[in-house]
């Protein structure tokens, strides 16, 4: 009799994740913009990922319990490519004199780290959160280069009332002696404020919010008030996007309630937003239980599923 031989299956290809380092140029000077490209074998999609401010890349791989927060690891287990980047100023990015920067030079930025990669995906999706959501609105607005654009932590209205206190909360960097190499133009969050701007009405998590605060970055006042005028119910740069976009926000008290958008359903913020996206065609989620920072909530997996999912339908 023959003996039948089993032998074990063949380990899945492991996602590579390379550093990258793409030389732009914004306002007429050469800088250099970082990015962390992680793509599982065959992914024919890629996402630029953009964050948000007082975040750097980090915010798209968060360390702590990365099996329910990593939102790279979640699209690359679904066969997704994933580019995080550090915006110009933050993380291992350059960090030009602050009055450099605005919105407009980081999707300026964007745009070129777009080009630089677009011959090795099928598709390109620019994301962005919160005024990194500006900024790939303002990219795939200006430039429509991109498959796809995904929005997260930011709509068309905000509540002042809200915002307000929280931008109050901000310091000059150099006050802080972890975040060294920036001028007094560059803002970053005092020490304990991050759960009440970023994390409130979702549950306290003093271990997320330790590795929030060790992560911490910088943004340019410079990059909030065009982020702001670009991209408000002024001027938005939203009205120029032709791809399809996805819209993700939770109960987020800066962007949602009686002075900001409607976001009593998935329904009632896409007809509050639909206006400000042109020709697109804008699907919308609701993260439940959570605030401005949504990677960093108990149930991201679930919005990373729909993420994935409309990333497939592209």
């Amino acid at each position: 009799m023959l003996a039948t031989l089993f032998l074990p299956a063949p380990a899945a290809a492991a996602t590579t994740c390379e550093d990258l380092s793409v030389p732009v140029t914004v306002a007429l000077l050469p800088q250099t913009m970082h990015g962390r490209l992680c793509a599982p074998p065959g992914a024919s999609t890629v996402a630029v990922l953009i964050p948000g401010g007082t975040y750097n890349a980090s915010y798209w791989d968060i360390g702590y319990t990365p099996e329910i927060r990593s939102f790279r690891l979640a699209m690359n287990q679904a066969g997704l490519a994933t580019l995080a980047l550090d915006r110009l100023g933050t993380g291992s990015s350059s960090k030009p004199l602050s009055t450099l920067l605005s919105a407009s030079v980081q999707a300026t930025a964007a745009h070129q780290v777009i080009q630089s990669v677009r011959s090795r995906f099928a598709k390109v999706v620019v994301g962005g959160h919160s005024i990194g959501a500006a900024m790939a609105m303002i990219e795939a607005g200006r430039y429509r280069d991109v498959d796809g654009v995904l929005v997260t932590g930011m709509t068309h209205r905000m509540n002042l009332v809200s915002v307000i206190p929280t931008l109050a909360q901000m310091m000059p960097a150099p006050l802080d002696p972890a975040l060294p190499g920036r001028d007094a133009g560059y803002l970053t969050t005092n020490p304990g404020t991050r759960y009440t701007a970023f994390h409130t009405p979702g549950p306290y998590d003093a271990a997320a919010l330790a590795y929030d605060e060790s992560t911490k970055d910088v943004f340019a006042a410079t990059e909030a008030v065009d982020s702001l005028t670009l991209t408000t119910v002024v001027d938005p740069a939203s009205q120029q996007i032709t791809a399809p976009a996805l819209l993700v926000v939770g109960n987020d008290p800066n962007f949602c309630g009686t002075l900001g958008s409607d976001c009593s359903s998935p329904q009632a913020l896409r007809v509050s937003e639909a206006p400000f996206f042109g020709t697109a065609n804008l699907q919308t989620y609701i993260l439940n239980g959570y605030g401005h920072a949504i990677n960093y909530a108990p149930n991201a997996p679930t919005y990373f599923g729909v993420v994935a999912n409309w990333l497939k339908t592209l």
